[in-house]
C-alpha cells in the first residue's frame, strides 16, 4: 500500500482544487474576452442608432442592466466550463464540452446578428437554438457535476427573457431590417 504523499495516491482535496482554479484562472477570462469581444463587434445599446429608433418592450430593463448581466452570467457559466474541464476521465464529458462551445458560439454571433445586421427574426432563432443548446448542455453537465448545472440555470433564465424581449421587439417592429442602414463599424478598441 502506498503512503499519502507517493506517486500513485489520490490528489488531496487542495490539489484538486488548485487544479480547479488553474482551469478557472483560463477558463473565465477567456470566456469575458469573447463576450466582451462578441459585444464590442457592433454598437450595442444606447450606442445603437438603429436599437434607439425601435419600440422596445415595457419589460425592457435599463440599459445598465444588460453588461453586469452577461458579466455575471460569464463569470457563472465559466465557472461550470471550468468545473466539466476539470472533471477528467468523466462520461460525457467531451460532449458536454462540445455542447457548451456549440452553444456559447451561437451566444456570440447573436450580438452582431441583431445589432449589427438587424435581423431580428434570424437572431430570434438562434436565440431559441442557444437556449435549447444550453438546456441540454446543462443537462450533460449535471451528468458530471451538478454544481456546473446549478451555475447554467441563471443562464438559461436570462436566455429566456432575452428571448421574450427579442420576440417582442420583433412583434412591435415588423420593419425593424429597414429602419436604419446596418453599422458597419466595430468598437473594438
Amino acid at each position: 500500500m502506498a503512503k499519502e504523499g507517493q506517486l500513485g495516491t489520490i490528489a488531496s482535496k487542495g490539489q484538486l482544487r488548485m487544479s480547479f482554479l488553474r482551469w478557472a484562472v483560463v477558463i473565465v477570462p477567456l470566456v469575458l474576452l469573447l463576450g466582451f469581444a462578441s459585444g464590442r463587434s457592433v454598437p450595442a445599446g444606447s450606442e445603437n442608432g438603429w436599437y434607439m429608433a425601435l419600440t422596445k418592450p415595457e419589460l425592457t430593463p435599463p440599459g445598465w442592466v444588460f453588461p453586469v448581466a452577461w458579466t455575471t452570467l460569464y463569470i457563472l457559466i465559466g465557472l461550470a466550463l471550468a468545473m466539466i474541464v476539470h472533471a477528467r476521465g468523466a462520461r460525457g464529458r467531451g460532449v458536454a464540452i462540445g455542447l457548451f462551445v456549440a452553444q456559447f458560439a451561437l451566444n456570440l454571433a447573436w450580438t452582431p446578428l441583431f445589432f449589427g445586421a438587424h435581423k431580428v427574426g434570424t437572431a430570434l432563432v438562434v436565440l431559441i437554438a442557444i437556449l435549447l443548446l444550453s438546456i441540454v448542455t446543462t443537462i450533460a453537465f449535471s451528468r458530471i457535476r451538478r454544481g456546473a448545472a446549478w451555475l447554467m440555470l441563471p443562464y438559461l433564465v436570462w436566455l429566456s427573457f432575452a428571448g421574450v424581449l427579442n420576440w417582442r421587439i420583433g412583434q412591435l417592429n415588423p420593419d425593424a431590417e429597414r429602419l436604419v442602414p446596418s453599422a458597419q463599424t466595430s468598437q473594438m478598441l
